[in-house]
């Protein structure tokens, strides 16, 4: 970034104007901070952003997916995806924000920030209050690119112990799409059989995909 000229730079820019006028591979090469012989952080940074198809597919990126890119070692791709971390959790309600959540369209809008873009699956649960406040919300299992295995009593043992009235479970597609399979509805199933033994109501499961959402409530399938 030195053969830039200061107006160019994207440290300067930032300092003079703040982060939103900044592009994506700029922010990328201030993360990564340095490039390598003869290409510089930008350089690197619009190789990588190529290689992961854009922003989105650096969100759903691991260390072995970043590495292969020439001048992005184990460090920097670590940099980079703890900055993406931070970046999904600061579009989290904060701790003493009790948010009510009473359609799946909601839920959707909750979860897609955090899970939406994940490079494996992850199931989870939303505890809720009586009012369907959220209380907590749980990973219950982190699986492969395209599976991962839960049973209902991992689930409910969560919720038990976090004293919820009710309950949303969901899981994201590293796909992208979030068309549910036949094991994610026979799992549905299994899990509204088991809310009703133990008095917890399953009100949905949200199946999360980039930017998508299935509800299987919304589908008729709960």
């Amino acid at each position: 970034m030195k053969d830039l000229s200061p107006d160019d730079r994207p440290r300067e820019k930032l300092q003079r104007h703040g982060a939103a006028v900044l592009g994506d591979n700029e922010l990328v090469a201030l993360v990564i901070g340095s490039g390598r012989p003869r290409t510089g952080a930008l350089g690197v940074a619009n190789e990588l952003l190529q290689a992961r198809g854009g922003l989105h597919g650096l969100a759903r990126s691991t260390c072995h997916d970043l590495t292969p890119v020439p001048g992005v070692g184990e460090a920097k791709a670590v940099q980079l995806l703890a900055a993406l971390e931070l970046g999904r959790r600061t579009l989290t309600p904060g701790p003493d924000h009790r948010l009510e959540l009473r359609t799946p369209r909601a839920a959707a809008e909750f979860l897609l920030p955090t899970f939406g873009a994940r490079p494996t699956e992850n199931f989870g649960v939303l505890l809720f209050d009586s009012k369907y406040r959220v209380l907590r919300t749980v990973v219950v299992a982190v699986g492969t690119l395209n599976s991962t295995s839960v049973q209902p009593r991992e689930v409910f043992r969560e919720a038990i112990v976090g004293a919820a009235a009710a309950i949303l479970v969901f899981h994201n597609h590293p796909s992208g799409d979030p068309t549910p399979s036949r094991d994610d509805e026979n799992l549905t199933r299994r899990l509204r059989a088991a809310g009703t033994l133990v008095g917890i109501e399953v009100v949905d499961h949200v199946i999360l995909g980039d930017t998508r959402y299935c509800s299987l409530k919304e589908m008729g399938r709960l």
